[in-house]
């Protein structure tokens, strides 16, 4: 079963992005390339990635994917308990919406289905740990650290949906034949830019975790 991630279907990245949509300026989790298997196939090797999570009821799954932004751009526009406001530089400033800290938002965002439940992260910006981040006020968020993992990733533009997202998966396997790096997990999807952009110029890519031989 295909998890995949990153719904980018909100406004929250508008103070990163042109007026095409292209990101600017906007912090992502660092990798190391460890392999470039060819023109849109390369292995990276992630550390770990301090996140944001809620999980919703799927229902319909729109309607799951906003519910679960909301909540969670509630946290990150000041719906949490810190006392002070962070001065805010690269990667987005973002204005205090509310009583707070106003938390600079990241790249990409990830959404997981599975176990009948729909999992929404968004990965916090790396000046944070889980001893200083702003704890959410909100229940429903929950701060994890994610673990480092190495992903085989394609990249791709153009259209996002859950059959190109597939196709994509096929064709990321299918590169992954013959070669030393083994499938060691499931399918996710990282989309980088918001739902406006021009389709080809949107960064999206399909990931798997991989181990060597």
């Amino acid at each position: 079963m295909l998890r995949w991630a990153a719904f980018l279907s909100g406004t929250i990245l508008l103070a990163g992005c042109s007026v095409f949509g292209i990101r600017s300026g906007t912090e992502q989790p660092t990798y190391q390339v460890v392999a470039e298997l060819d023109e849109a196939v390369e292995v990276r090797r992630y550390g770990p990635r301090l996140a944001a999570e809620v999980e919703v009821e799927p229902g319909d799954e729109g309607e799951a994917r906003n519910a679960a932004f909301r909540i969670l751009a509630n946290y990150i526009f000041g719906d949490n308990r810190a006392q002070e406001e962070i001065a805010m530089t690269a990667p987005v400033e973002i204005a205090k919406e509310s009583e707070g800290e106003t938390i600079a938002m990241t790249a990409p965002v990830e959404t997981v289905r599975g176990d009948g439940r729909l999992t929404m992260r968004f990965f916090l910006p790396a000046a944070f740990t889980e001893a200083n981040v702003p704890r959410p006020t909100d229940p429903r968020v929950r701060i994890l650290t994610v673990p480092g993992e190495t992903m085989a990733v394609r990249r791709f533009s153009g259209r996002r949906g859950a059959d190109d997202v597939e196709a994509e998966e096929a064709r990321l396997r299918a590169t992954l034949d013959g070669v030393a790096w083994r499938p060691a997990g499931e399918a996710v999807a990282f989309f980088y830019d918001p739902p406006w952009t021009i389709p080809f110029l949107r960064r999206n890519e399909v990931a798997l975790p991989v181990v060597d031989g």
